[in-house]
């Protein structure tokens, strides 16, 4: 019989109410929390930031050809580049390349029975995949491009339609302001009604027939603004803008929409420090209950340590008997934080029931995405951690002499 895992489980899981059961009991608990708080800080963020960055995705892709010239400000108009083979073709030379997709952009008035509101109107064309976009309408459909010359048809936001007092199917007139002439007009339908949630596209951009653009600007049909590029996936952005740009046609230019937008980027880019400094906190506190928890079980214990030693067990045998305790309460812990952690992510991943100020935070509910090399790393550092501190609190058992332990009051 193992005499230490015999006495270990007798003093923590008799039936009696025993102060040893109680500290178990308690540091177990706490255990249970550190686990779980540090598998949903993980799902949570990395939720947040997939979603936040999909949304700037699905409108303007991963990556950028453009010309070096870039845009102009004040109309926010891209200087032409012409349709080029050797862009569309880049899908057959680098498989990460999903798709290619002509873009424009415009600034203009929309202009209603009420009143008027300022957007910037990106074209694009009939192969446009708004499969990307589907998930952000909320009423109507996507612009039709069966006209001939180009089709009549705006999607706005939300934002805009309520400020224009507009809804799915009605007629508005854009302006398109020229330097030194009248602006030019066009009467269109609302086709579609959209919200992405991140303010600076839902209060600004309205998607329209790319010839539309070419028209207005007065560009033929074999110019554009630039191409956007879909990859399959988007951490491997820098690579292959890196290395499309040998395979640029002169005077354009590859960038990525992290260099475009970087204060959206670098916002989400602090999300990793908040996990980092979450998780740190979480350990420490294991860390810290658990060498407390055996500091009371072996002080509360000295004198069956000291009665153990004067029969004769061995430092070792009773070490043994605390070492269980310890990973009686690390193996408890982690099963059962991993459980919750694990049970709360699904609920909220399936039924939302955790939500949140859509104007604050961009999303309407937290997101959940769980990387699994994450939670087996946290579980894998908490075991290790905490079982290398049960070698402390033990230390103790070797410094005690059985005449003064048995005299312990």
């Amino acid at each position: 019989m193992n005499i230490a895992a015999f006495i270990a489980k007798r003093t923590a899981f008799n039936t009696q109410k025993s102060f040893s059961r109680f500290v178990i009991r308690l540091s177990v608990g706490a255990t249970i929390i550190s686990v779980a708080v540090m598998i949903l800080t993980t799902a949570f963020t990395n939720g947040f930031k997939e979603t936040i960055s999909q949304k700037v995705f699905s409108f303007w892709g991963h990556i950028r050809v453009q010309s070096w010239g870039g845009a102009r400000v004040a109309i926010a108009e891209e200087y032409p580049i012409q349709k080029n083979d050797s862009i569309t073709n880049l899908p057959k030379t680098h498989p990460e390349i999903r798709a290619v997709q002509a873009f424009a952009t415009r600034s203009a008035i929309l202009k209603s029975e009420e009143t008027i509101e300022g957007v910037m109107i990106k074209g694009v064309e009939a192969n446009y995949d708004f499969k990307n976009l589907d998930k952000f309408l909320l009423s109507g459909r996507w612009i039709n491009f069966s006209d001939s010359s180009y089709a009549k048809e705006l999607n706005i936001s939300e934002h805009t339609a309520n400020m224009l007092n507009l809804k799915t199917n009605d007629s508005t007139f854009v302006y398109f302001i020229q330097a030194g002439s009248p602006p030019r007009v066009r009467k269109v339908l609302i086709a579609g009604i959209y919200k992405t949630g991140i303010e600076e596209y839902d209060k600004l951009i309205a998607i329209s027939d790319l010839r539309l653009l070419q028209r207005i600007n007065n560009w033929p049909s074999d110019q554009i603004g630039g191409y956007e590029l879909l990859l399959k996936d988007f951490n491997k952005m820098d690579e292959v803008s890196e290395s499309i740009i040998p395979e640029l046609p002169m005077g354009m230019r590859a960038s990525t929409i992290r260099n475009i937008y970087p204060n959206i980027f670098d916002w989400l880019g602090l999300q990793n420090k908040t996990i980092m400094i979450v998780i740190i906190i979480m350990i420490v506190i294991a860390t810290l209950n658990l060498i407390t928890c055996l500091l009371i079980l072996v002080m509360e214990r000295i004198r069956m340590v000291g009665l153990l030693k004067a029969l004769g067990a061995s430092n070792w045998t009773i070490q043994k008997i605390f070492l269980f305790h310890g990973t009686v309460i690390i193996c408890s812990g982690l099963f059962f934080g991993n459980l919750i952690g694990l049970g709360i992510s699904w609920l909220q991943q399936k039924y939302g029931l955790i939500t949140l100020p859509e104007d604050a935070y961009y999303i309407s509910r937290i997101e959940v995405h769980l990387i699994w090399w994450q939670i087996a790393l946290v579980n894998l550092g908490t075991f290790l951690i905490c079982f290398l501190v049960l070698l402390i609190p033990t230390i103790i058992v070797r410094m005690i002499q059985p005449v003064r332990a048995i005299q312990f009051r």
